[in-house]
């Protein structure tokens, strides 16, 4: 009787089809071929998939072993393709607290490493739960949970100037500012450059003032990934004026996710509201000038100016019922 299992003629045939199918493919490449001159002539006449025969063909020039030019069994693909029911479970959590894809993804890659989903994954997972788009309740739930304390994060970026500004000259000008996660406290400084230095010695003084003013003291600080703020190379961290001062307070220095502003969102509102407000279609005769007004709308917006994500209460007013890192 035969034994359909130990039946090597599929095999043979298969290895016999490549071996035909690489002796014409070479003497194409070659120029050798009496039909076709282009390999894509070839493709076309057996009807082959050059991304498939060209797998194979690479197998079979690594290892010079014909069984590599075989189909080889593939594991299954819920091991590798569907996301497991415990880490679902954690993207759909982590949605209720109103984090978009990107947002959770980053959660999730502090404790699944390799194993962390990517944002298209995680999408896929909210839209079978039907939770694709935010709900009102879930953006309350963001505002209310992200920092409950004053000093657990600050947002640190920089903003460019108009050369309009100043009417005196036309000379490119910057701030630099810091806003406190929780109470939205905020402060900002004029500067001449955005070069490391000059941003480190303009961060230190607003941390100060808010430390005085505020009794502020950030145990994080969140930046976008400029030169100006660090570097990712670890063994140059050091060596960084921003990194070196972060690392002396013993602030931790997170980044945000890159071509992500979102991420640091409340700085970007913060610069808006500065536009609306002060800046925007208004010139100044001088730089003291617009310091002396910088400042006093600072104060403004800390102490009187109500702010909606705060539900109506002035920074400074919402500080006054909020926990502070001690």
């Amino acid at each position: 009787m035969r034994i359909n299992s130990q039946d090597q003629t599929i095999k043979k045939n298969y290895i016999q089809k490549y071996r035909f199918l690489i002796r014409e493919y070479e003497e194409v490449k070659k120029g050798e071929h009496p039909r076709y001159r282009l390999v894509q002539e070839f493709y076309s006449a057996h009807a082959l998939d050059r991304r498939t025969f060209r797998k194979y063909y690479n197998r079979y020039l690594q290892s010079g072993n014909e069984d590599d030019l075989l189909p080889r069994k593939r594991g299954p693909r819920w091991k590798t393709r569907r996301i497991l029911p415990q880490i679902e479970k954690s993207i759909v959590e982590q949605r209720h607290k109103g984090l978009n894809r990107y947002e959770i993804v980053n959660v999730l890659r502090g404790e699944l490493r390799e194993k962390t989903p990517s944002p298209s994954g995680v999408y896929q997972v909210l839209r079978r739960h039907g939770l694709n788009r935010l709900r009102s309740q879930m953006k309350e739930e963001k505002r209310r949970i992200i920092k409950l304390k004053a000093g657990e994060l600050g947002h640190v970026d920089t903003h460019y100037l108009s050369k309009d500004l100043i009417v005196s000259d036309r000379k490119r000008r910057f701030l630099v500012g810091v806003v406190d996660s929780c109470t939205r406290i905020a402060w900002a400084e004029m500067v001449q450059d955005i070069q490391a230095l000059t941003v480190m010695f303009a961060a230190l003084r607003m941390m100060n003032i808010l430390k005085v003013n505020y009794d502020i003291q950030f145990q994080e600080i969140l930046t976008d990934n400029g030169p100006e703020f660090g570097t990712r190379d670890s063994k140059k961290k050091r060596q960084h004026p921003f990194e070196r001062m972060l690392e002396e307070m013993g602030v931790k220095h997170r980044y945000t996710k890159p071509y992500r502003p979102q991420t640091n969102g409340k700085v970007e509102r913060f610069w808006r509201t500065l536009n609306d407000d002060l800046i925007d279609a208004t010139t100044f005769e001088s730089e003291e000038e617009f310091k002396k007004e910088l400042e006093q709308y600072i104060y403004y917006y800390n102490t009187e100016r109500p702010h909606q994500a705060l539900g109506g209460k002035s920074p400074l007013e919402f500080l006054q019922s909020c926990p502070r890192i001690t």
